[in-house]
This record gives structure tokens, sequence and C-alpha cells, in this order.
């Protein structure tokens, strides 16, 4: 019989954390971060193609999912992501995992790999390229449009129901399927005025003030020290292959040539078993 998964809550600095964990006995220990404004739920289409005997931790960051919102005032930015990797691991009695890591989720595992090289063992990208900070004369623009957006009240948005949530999804994202944004619908709203909302904090859709830039991301990468493999979709993100070339010149473990799947920019939806397939084949090694 497959191991249960669990919900628990773990402390970061008085906000809580929302992780589910299968099989906390068990090992390898791989962590597992969603893209922005997703959840962990986003994975569980994975789950059931890795491997039984694996520790398998799913974080929802601040203000998505079912963790915390930061209270009144308060405001999100990256590295605050990278601390709630660091307080899961804490919250989970974990010295050092295996990162699996989409979009935002990816770019925050490098992150965190740089920063904590003796906690990670390993991190596996899914559709993440790293951050789009732009030049280092984008920071005058960048911080003038985060204080125009705290101007702007938090607008949670009204869906009459979970179907609709979805179609609203595939609008922003139309290589998303429809049974995979159902899921991703139902289990990120709750009841709101009638019908439903998204639970992630509307203020996450606020500009960041401060960012990388390519220099300052490249610097950082530079402090990657564990294995690293990249898997992109063939309809998922297209950036410039001259970008994408020099970032991954700047990955010095990351492990040669990017794999490469049919799919969109949520991949491991639309195809689970070839990424949990690459996922296991990555961790297990040689």
């Amino acid at each position: 019989m497959p191991h249960p998964i669990e919900s628990l809550t773990v402390d970061a600095q008085g906000l809580p954390l929302h992780v589910r964990q299968r099989n906390p006995a068990g090992a390898p220990a791989v962590l597992f971060l969603h893209g922005w404004l997703d959840h962990s739920h986003s994975f569980d289409a994975v789950l059931p193609h890795l491997p039984d005997a694996w520790r398998l931790a799913l974080l929802d960051f601040r203000g998505m999912g079912r963790s915390g919102h930061v209270g009144p005032g308060g405001t999100y930015h990256f590295s605050d992501y990278v601390l709630d990797v660091e307080c899961a691991l804490d919250g989970l009695g974990l010295d050092a995992v295996h990162l699996v890591g989409h979009s935002l989720g990816g770019i925050v595992c490098l992150a965190y790999a740089a920063a904590r090289p003796k906690r990670v063992k390993s991190v596996f990208l899914i559709e993440s390229l790293g951050p789009s900070g732009g030049t280092p004369g984008a920071s005058l623009d960048r911080l003038r449009g985060f204080l125009d957006d705290v101007h702007r009240p938090p607008n949670r948005k009204r869906y009459a129901s979970v179907e609709d949530a979805a179609a609203r999804l595939r609008e922003n994202n139309p290589s998303l399927p429809e049974p995979a944004a159902l899921h991703l619908a139902r289990h990120g709203t709750e009841p709101f005025e009638g019908g439903v909302a998204f639970t992630f904090d509307p203020r996450h859709r606020r500009r960041f003030g401060q960012a990388y830039d390519e220099a300052q991301w490249r610097a950082l990468q530079a402090g990657v020290t564990c294995p690293v493999q990249l898997l992109r979709a063939t309809d998922g993100l297209a950036p410039d292959e001259a970008l994408l070339r020099g970032r991954l010149e700047a990955l010095p473990t990351l492990v040669p040539p990017p794999l490469v799947i049919p799919g969109g920019h949520h991949v491991h939806l639309e195809q689970p078993e070839a990424v949990a397939q690459a996922v296991s084949a990555f961790i297990r090694g040689p």
C-alpha cells in the first residue's frame, strides 16, 4: 500500500507554512517547490510515479496554497520564499534534501542551494530558467512600480464556480489542459461571497521593489555546488537563447544537456509519469 500523505504546519518566524508529507521515515528526502500563485497540489500527479520508499515533502509558499498570509502592512519579496525553504527544513527536521522546483520554485531552489550548499544534495528544475530582473537601468522603474502597486487595494476576485476559476487559469495559460486546470482550481480556491476565490494573497500580484539583474543572478548561480538538472517543455518558456546559454554556462554543476519533453509550462501536470521518471533517474544517479 502506498504511504498516505499527511498535512502539517511548520513555523516561519510566526507565520504558519503548510507542508504535505509522504513517508516521513523514508529516504532520500525530496522537497517540492511550486510555481508562482500555484500550490503544492500541482505535483500530485507526479507523486504516484516516484519510489514509495522516498520521503516526499511539498511546501506551500507563504501567501499561497494553504499557508498563512503576511499581516497588514506586510509585503512579499523573493528572499521570503528562500526563508520558507529554510523554515520548512528546520520544521521537518531535515538536515539536507534534494530539491525539485517548478518555475518560481526552481528559482528559489537555486538561490537556496547557493546560500546553503550543505543542505541541498541536488536541484531538479522544471521550466525554470532564472528570474527576469532585467538590466541595472530597470531598477528605478521597478522601485517606482512597487510604490505604485502598494496604493492599489488588494482585489480578491470572486468566481461563480470552481469551473469558472479553472477557465481563468486557462486564459492565463492556454497550454494548460482542462483537467489540470480543474485540479489546480479545486485545491487552490475556497468559498467566497457565494462563489469561490483563489486562496493566494492578492498582494502577490504587486511588483517587487528589488530584483536581481543578470550579473547578480549569475554570480549567485556560481555558488551552487550540487548537481543540477533542467527539464524544459517543447511549448513552455521561450527565453532568449543567448540569455539561456549564458545562464546555463554560469551553472558550474549543471548536468548537460537539458532534458526536453512535449508539453507546456506546467508540463509536470501534462506528463507526470515522464517528469517523475526524469526526477527519479536524476536523484538515483548513474
